[in-house]
């Protein structure tokens, strides 16, 4: 008896001892971070932990991500975190980064910490060639990593050497010339030069705007199998799943933008695609990884639910652009009221001071009249002359009283009238305000050539009221056109000038490649570049045929 007693306070003892909590260290692209989590924690309790440390807000563009034997995974957010394949030893680790790219990154971020990840990662990506870079493009945008690290270039402070330590090219690129790092610090510092004025998070979206547009930026790829047997492989971006034959992950063969595909799962090791248009029979590839298979399902989910989520954003910030604009029109109509009532108020006021002003004009005269009366009187004492001199100066005195009184009112007159024409010009504004506000375009969910329809059970907003209309003026698209046309030329121009500066950089080098280094994805590069390809023309080609015939080619690969 007392045996099993013992025993049962020993195994209570035991549960007692069991830790509730747990370490796990976080490594972001530029910090570590430790924190002590409860073993109940499910993956979304410390994501969320971390972003409210991070101080980050658009939060469905990253992950937490660990490896299992070499395979990237990423923490399930509705999973316990210990119910995953993690390591046991503690501290747990997963790293903190991007799992979505935006297509756009200029119109797509927002905070400048997100920003910041982004281009950390990306910089990262291409150094160690996961995303592959010609050399004259890896130069501009080494230049801007310099903006963004030591803002504007001052020769007096950024000697020569002061880029010995950094590192700024991929090796690759590095290799493949016959130049020295002064060579190459040289050439970065000449183009750093030109950035001045801008601030870190300025350069650092220069950057991603042409990392953007590299082939491989943004894309995962994973090996699969046609019907056939063929060997290929998948990308999946923002902007869709793209073929790429196995030596070449630069050029798509065929590509499906998302908003052709309306369904996509697995079942074993097939992999299956359900186009949009349903009488275009479904296709198939197969993958030898199962975890591939999920990886990539979980990744188009995760797609799925991103876009869900940026509608919901989409639509909140409307519902709160409709609430600001009917205050705006509420405090314009309070104050037309106000307006309206200062200027009856102003000329009610302006009329009251005219007639006295008349009225004591018309006393003045009076008096100037009593005193020639008194004048004409004949004086015959010198006591009544004595006292009549003395009326006649008060009189004299109470008409250059009044005159000045009179002249004081009309004076007083002409500033209300003033003051009723502001009244009325500020009425006039007032109206105009009004105008403005209710004249403003309806607002609807902006769309990202990447981003697909919404859901169908997505609700939309109308947002005409009784009260407002938001429908654009003739003189407003005129305006947006001339706006958007201006932007559409200095977008050509600085592309146009870029690009020059590209291909001279480009011609400069040239003498001092070494071609037996030369790579196969250096070869492609060259190839891409003098038949002037480029990552969205390839695609916009790829997409004119129809889905049909692109699933046909696909299964005959």
């Amino acid at each position: 008896m007392a045996g099993a007693i013992a025993s049962r306070m020993s195994f209570s003892s035991l549960k007692r001892k069991q830790p509730k909590t747990f370490t796990v260290r976080i490594i972001t692209m530029d910090a570590e971070m430790e924190f002590n989590c409860e073993v109940k924690w499910k993956g979304k309790d410390l994501f969320d932990l971390v972003c409210r440390t991070l101080g980050l807000r658009e939060t469905w563009f990253f992950g937490l991500q660990y490896m299992i034997k070499d395979t990237m995974a990423w923490l399930k957010m509705d999973k316990k975190v210990l119910d995953h394949d993690v390591p046991k030893e503690e501290p747990v680790t997963f790293h903190f980064l991007a799992k979505f790219y935006p297509e756009n990154a200029e119109d797509e971020l927002v905070q400048d910490i997100t920003q910041h990840l982004f281009f950390l990662q990306v910089k990262k990506q291409i150094l160690d060639e996961k995303i592959s870079c010609p050399p004259e493009a890896s130069v501009l945008l080494a230049s801007y990593a310099v903006q963004a690290k030591y803002g504007d270039y001052d020769p007096t402070v950024h000697k020569r050497g002061f880029l010995a330590q950094e590192e700024l090219l991929p090796k690759r690129v590095i290799n493949l010339y016959q130049m020295t790092p002064e060579m190459w610090e040289e050439r970065i510092t000449a183009w750093y030069g030109q950035h001045r004025g801008r601030a870190r998070d300025e350069a650092e979206m220069e950057y991603l705007k042409i990392a953007q547009d590299l082939e491989m930026y943004g894309v995962n790829y994973f090996a699969i199998r046609n019907k056939k047997g063929t060997e290929l492989l998948l990308g999946v971006d923002a902007l869709g799943l793209h073929i790429y034959d196995m030596e070449n992950r630069l050029t798509p063969k065929i590509s499906f933008p998302w908003n052709e595909i309306r369904n996509v799962s697995y079942s074993d090791k097939e992999f299956t695609i359900k186009p949009l248009d349903k009488k275009i029979d479904v296709f198939k590839f197969n993958s030898s990884k199962l975890r591939v298979n999920k990886l990539m399902e979980r990744q188009r989910l995760a797609r799925e639910k991103q876009m869900r989520e940026e509608a919901e954003r989409t639509r909140d910030e409307l519902e709160r652009r409709l609430l600001q604009l009917k205050d705006e029109a509420t405090m314009a109509n309070e104050a037309l009221m106000r307006s309206e009532e200062t200027a009856d108020l102003l000329a009610e006021k302006a009329q009251i001071t005219e007639e006295e002003a008349k009225l004591l004009a018309q006393k003045a005269a009076e008096a100037e009249q009593e005193m020639q009366r008194i004048k004409a009187t004949a004086i015959r004492t010198e006591e009544e002359k004595r006292l009549m001199e003395q009326k006649v100066l008060e009189a004299e005195m109470l008409a250059l009283k009044m005159a000045e009184e009179s002249e004081r009112r009309a004076k007083e007159a002409d500033q209300l009238k003033q003051d009723l024409q502001e009244a009325r010009d500020s009425e006039r504004r007032a109206k105009q305000k009004l105008l403005e506000i209710t004249s403003k375009s309806s607002y609807t969910q902006p769309m990202n050539s990447g981003s697909t329809a919404l859901p169908a059970d997505m609700p939309t907003f109308n947002l005409i009221s009784e009260s407002l209309s938001f429908d654009f003026k003739d003189t407003d698209m005129k305006r947006l056109s001339m706006e958007i046309e201006k932007e559409k030329v200095e977008y050509m121009e600085k592309s146009k000038h870029l690009q020059e500066q590209l291909n001279e950089l480009k011609t400069e080098i040239e003498a001092l490649k070494l071609k037996e280094r030369e790579t196969a994805m250096d070869i492609l590069h060259s190839e891409n570049n003098e038949r002037g390809s480029s990552k969205h023309n390839t695609i916009k080609k790829l997409t004119l045929q129809s889905t049909k015939s692109r699933v046909a080619f696909f299964e005959e690969l």
